[in-house]
């Protein structure tokens, strides 16, 4: 009897799921038909150009794989389109920096704002080569390899492990490992020692147990780990020499010019200067003047629970993050998994007028607040498989509207704002990040020019259609544009509200 109560009370939670779910849906379509003509399906962007995967024949470019990068054939497809031809270029999210290299190959000055010291690192090193002399590089580095000082087992460097990462090695590649770092420490040329970590640093993922599954390290059955669920075999491991030779050799050919390498440059009169800002945007942002740059071009997160100190945990404590840091790096970035909690201090941090009117943008976006409602039910009804998932969509828009406030100040009048995005699905429900983005950036004073829609989109997870059927999801790049010279008066008397904040380039520790 028991059993059929329980049986009837779930049934009549899930009919009340999806009365919730037609209301989010009728929502939905509402909102989609106040942007009517600006959904635009664009048969010229290709998932493999909008991705990174565009990179992996770009010299340089395919030195480091960062999956959450986008293209730089997509940023060359950008300027041609929207007529993006002078700086400075800002991307508030700036990865492996792809928009700013490919301002800056063009002779536009670009800033880039990172958070992650990983990506920092590719930026970082990927200035120093275009700075140094690529001839005399190549040529130390290529001796280097020749001579593999590190396969003499020298003295060893013990890899700062975290607790998430231990093990990921096997025994024989982490000492040749440590032996190469440790004969890379005695490298008399800084630029060129720099470089040579570089390499260690692209190859880690290569030479471990280990694979960056989104939310998580996905680990080999090979490892010394104790796992669950489905075994998982990545395939070839290959050997710390093999890697490391391969990666120095693809070096060495792109420093000489073997693969067509800084192509762009050479056609270009001056190279831009880029500039990296290295901490979260939502610090940052804030402090940067007004009516400054000519576009803004970036990447944030999705709001699909990734978590990059986890993907990237390796990388992260071979540049010396510790536990303290990696758990304050996920709680200071914007909030995109279920581990972020709520950021204190925000409204004190943030102009009156910018916080008063990006909380207004998103306590009225409705179809925003039937998602959220209709997640708080399944979380206590017990339907979601994580109880942070409200939370974390909740928070991610709220920020997401600080940040779109925030550039429509910095923009100057006319100037174009890109962003490249996806949809979510969660429990059944359609976010339409697209669309909401879209309205936030409508209040905040952009004109919506366009919502490209790339042709193909991505399916829900096996789970959702299990529940849920089928149903792809859009992946899109927003063209919004900043509005004119009264928009532009109006932002003065918005930036004199402003607070007066030093300009630096740290992470500001956010409370939970």
């Amino acid at each position: 009897m028991a059993t059929q109560d329980n049986t009837k009370l779930r049934n009549a939670c899930v009919t009340g799921l999806e009365s919730h779910l037609i209301t989010v849906a009728n929502a939905e379509r509402q909102l989609e038909s106040s942007f009517n003509g600006t959904l635009q399906v664009n048969t010229e962007l290709r998932r493999a150009l909008v991705s990174f995967q565009a990179n992996r024949r770009e010299p340089v470019q395919r030195w480091c794989k960062y999956k959450e990068g986008f293209s730089l054939a997509l940023m060359r497809y950008v300027f041609e389109q929207l007529g993006i031809t002078s700086g400075p270029v800002l991307d508030p999210f700036a990865g492996s920096g792809t928009a700013l290299f490919a301002a800056s190959s063009s002779g536009m000055d670009a800033e880039g704002i990172e958070l992650l010291p990983c990506a920092a690192e590719i930026i970082e090193v990927r200035t120093l080569v275009n700075s140094i002399d690529r001839s005399r590089a190549a040529k130390a580095i290529s001796t280097f390899r020749t001579k593999a000082p590190w396969a003499s087992h020298g003295t060893a460097c013990q890899f700062p492990h975290v607790a998430i990462t231990k093990g990921a090695f096997p025994r024989e590649t982490e000492y040749a490992l440590g032996t190469y770092l440790s004969s890379v420490n005695r490298v008399r040329d800084e630029q060129v020692r720099r470089i040579l970590r570089f390499a260690a640093l692209c190859i880690l993922e290569s030479v471990s147990y280990t694979r960056k599954d989104g939310q998580y390290l996905r680990w080999d059955y090979r490892s010394s780990r104790r796992l669950s669920g489905k075994k998982f075999d990545k395939g070839t491991i290959l050997t710390f020499d093999e890697a490391i030779s391969g990666k120095l050799g693809e070096i060495v050919s792109d420093l000489r010019g073997e693969v067509t390498l800084f192509d762009d440059l050479q056609q270009s009169h001056t190279m831009g200067r880029v500039t990296l800002r290295t901490g979260s945007c939502l610090d940052i942002l804030l402090t940067l003047p007004s009516y400054e740059y000519t576009a803004i071009i970036t990447s944030p997160p999705y709001c699909n629970r990734y978590d990059y100190t986890r993907t990237y945990a390796l990388e992260l404590a071979m540049l010396g993050a510790g536990e303290a840091e990696i758990r304050e790096l996920r709680q200071t970035m914007l909030s995109c998994t279920v581990e972020n909690r709520d950021k204190i201090g925000l409204e004190t941090h943030f102009s009156d007028s910018v916080f008063r009117r990006a909380s207004s943008a998103f306590e009225s976006q409705q179809l925003l607040q039937k998602i959220i409602r209709y997640l708080e039910v399944c979380r206590s009804e017990g339907f979601l498989n994580n109880t942070g998932i409200p939370r974390m969509v909740r928070n991610y828009f709220f920020e997401m509207a600080l940040v779109v406030f925030e550039s429509a100040r910095v923009l100057k009048p006319g100037a174009p704002f890109v962003m490249v995005n996806d949809n979510v699905r969660y429990q059944g429900a359609h976010i339409p990040v697209d669309l909401i983005l879209s309205d936030f950036a409508r209040q905040a004073g952009f004109e919506i020019e366009a919502i490209w829609v790339l042709p193909r989109g991505k399916g829900n997870s096996s789970q959702q259609m299990g529940l849920h059927g089928r149903q792809e999801i859009r992946k899109c790049v927003y063209v919004w544009r900043a509005k004119g010279q009264g928009a532009k008066r109006q932002g003065r008397k918005l930036a004199r509200e402003q607070l007066r904040l030093p300009r630096e380039s740290v992470a500001r520790p956010v409370t939970a």
